[in-house]
């Protein structure tokens, strides 16, 4: 493949194509089905589906085919396939894989004076904001213009099978049904591209070598039948703000945020620290600078090495959501009755986040203070993932690409989020290679206000799957 004839293939293609597609799929107000219980009947999420798909169509890729497959109560997926080119040896399949599905939208959050917001697409310095711009709108983009790259330069391939789901900001709860369905079709997986990760900067490749589990779900502490008049009550009933707050130091040192409870531990293998250590040296003090604290606020520490453990390694709380108050505009002097609180830990990559949950819920519910009525309702936790060891023709890619289109080396980085595809993929495809990767860098903000897409580095990532590609080919043939 020709370095100069793939970047510009692939830019010409995401300025006349990728990029107006992508700015209607932003103005979508679609959201995963975990925050949108009309999904089914409002059109928005198949409205996605079909605005994707009909891309995919119109690239005309010679012997590809795409379809959407969609069952009743199951949210749908398109199914994209391209069959392996004549005098390719290996029977392995390539799998590529992203989402359509979108976080909810925290309008009243985003920078109105620049004319953002979550369904208003708006591209400045090279940058495309918009909810699900970055997660994870791009990542069908990036896959076709990979295929139809190496198609053009035609550069010969194995199976190449790409799936975008649309419930994976819900936990993906239909994709181990279809991958089932689809297990025949797709056959033996030996490389498998994840496009729904993150990145330290946007100077490099990043390949992802693990990701956090998640233990989650609300805790409800109750006192009192109906609330009472503070005057009367306070003294006398305990509040349950400060039960829960007695709850949740059995579970964290609010001094230092560091988890109590062992369960949730696991040792960091000696490679990861190493790994941390060396991505410090390349990230710096933008590994903290980079948040948008408030005046003289700090991070938790300084120390780079210790923050990327702990983003990455170690258990964290989060206290997501709250039931049980009323708004400060319209609060009365009311001892309040209960207090329900959303709690989400994230676990280190090898934790089974199951018994986490359940460790979580008997810590929490044994010997509630003053008798309280206390329940930890378990929701959905999802098991973090460990990549295996990079064979040495991956290890040998992944440095290349970055080489030939950042003229640096690759890094690689434990990363914060969960995907729980990759838990069930890993098990599914033991022997499988896997390349995590995505654009969600500095400043990117999924799931959160201004969420960005950095143009550019969509476009280089894209030409890296190209070239890994056909690095995987070599190796295999």
């Amino acid at each position: 493949m020709d370095s100069n004839t793939t970047l510009s293939s692939i830019s010409k293609l995401w300025d006349s194509s990728c990029v107006p597609t992508l700015v209607e799929y932003v103005k979508i107000p679609n959201q995963s089905p975990a925050y949108d219980p009309e999904w089914s009947t409002n059109g928005y999420l198949q409205k996605v589906v079909d605005l994707l798909f009909g891309w995919v169509k119109q690239q005309n890729i010679p012997d590809l085919s795409a379809e959407v497959i969609g069952e009743e109560k199951r949210t749908p997926i398109i199914y994209i396939e391209l069959p392996a080119t004549s005098g390719v040896k290996t029977d392995e399949t390539i799998m590529m894989y992203g989402h359509c599905d979108k976080q909810p939208p925290l309008t009243e959050s985003w920078d109105k004076a620049r004319g953002l917001g979550p369904y208003n697409p708006v591209i400045i310095d090279g940058k495309l904001y918009g909810r699900g711009s970055s997660d994870d709108g791009y990542a069908v983009f990036s896959a076709i213009s990979a295929i139809k790259t190496i198609k053009e330069q035609g550069v010969p391939h194995p199976k190449i099978v790409v799936i975008i789901e649309s419930s994976e900001e819900s936990g993906s709860p239909d994709l181990p049904y279809y991958m089932k369905k689809l297990s025949p079709r797709i056959g033996k997986v030996g490389l498998i591209c994840c496009l729904d990760s993150g990145c330290g900067n946007y100077e490099q490749f990043w390949l992802t070598t693990s990701l956090r589990g998640i233990a989650e779900g609300t805790l409800k502490i109750k006192i009192l039948e109906n609330g009472v008049h503070s005057g009367e009550a306070s003294g006398c009933v305990p509040s349950t703000f400060r039960i829960a707050r007695m709850l949740l130091d059995r579970l964290e040192d609010s001094k230092s945020g560091k988890i109590l409870l062992q369960d949730l531990y696991a040792d960091i293998p000696p490679k990861r620290v190493e790994q941390a250590k060396q991505t410090a040296i390349f990230l710096g003090d933008k590994l903290w600078k980079d948040n948008p604290f408030v005046g003289n606020a700090t991070p938790v520490t300084k120390d780079n090495v210790e923050i990327l453990l702990n983003k990455s390694w170690r258990p964290q709380l989060e206290v997501i959501g709250a039931d049980g108050f009323p708004q400060c505009s319209i609060a009365g002097n009311v001892l309040r009755p209960e207090t329900s609180l959303q709690l989400s830990v994230r676990l280190p990559p090898t934790v089974n986040s199951t018994k986490a949950c359940q460790a979580i819920k008997q810590l929490l519910e044994k010997d509630p203070p003053y008798g309280a009525q206390v329940t930890f309702n378990v929701g959905d936790p999802a098991d973090g993932w460990e990549s295996p060891i990079l064979s040495d023709w991956l290890e040998q890619s992944i440095h290349n690409v970055s080489q030939t289109f950042w003229n640096k080396q690759a890094a690689l980085l434990g990363e914060g989020g969960s995907i729980p595809f990759m838990a069930m993929l890993g098990e599914q495809f033991p022997t499988a290679q896997f390349v995590i990767t995505g654009v969600l860098g500095p400043g990117s903000n999924a799931h959160g206000p201004n969420e960005f897409l950095h143009i550019d580095y969509a476009k280089r990532v894209s030409c890296c799957i190209a070239y890994i590609i056909n690095d995987f080919t070599k190796a295999k043939n």
